[in-house]
């Protein structure tokens, strides 16, 4: 009995659905080609990376419209460091690590 009880109302769930009640119209068109996603709008340029091999180290340079603002020195034994040029005057800070620290990019955007 109870089981009987399950299998109507199952039945009666599944037959009164709207899968099955409504009928797919015969005049059905293709949808239209998705367009392609619009070109991104950013002004930031890509740095040009240029790899050296001084002595034993390798060294790649980071410009960005040919200003010098990093270098990655990777010594053939032991761990790579950075060298980075935080203010644009010259002055290196040498980092051994960049995953946890934040540098703000402190480029000029307009002189005069």
């Amino acid at each position: 009995m109870r089981r009987r009880f399950l299998l109507s109302v199952t039945l009666a769930l599944f037959a009164g659905s709207p899968a099955f009640a409504q009928k797919a119209p015969s005049d059905l068109q293709p949808l239209p080609e998705v367009p392609p996603p619009p070109p991104m709008v950013d002004n930031v340029p890509e740095p040009e990376v240029t790899i050296i091999k001084r002595g034993e180290d390798t060294v790649e340079e980071y410009r960005i419209n040919g200003q010098l603002y990093m270098m990655k020195v990777t010594p053939p034994h032991g761990k790579p460091y950075y060298l980075v040029n935080n203010k644009g005057d010259g002055k290196w800070l040498r980092q051994d690590d960049l995953s946890g620290k934040v540098s703000v990019p402190m480029w000029v955007i307009m002189s005069f």
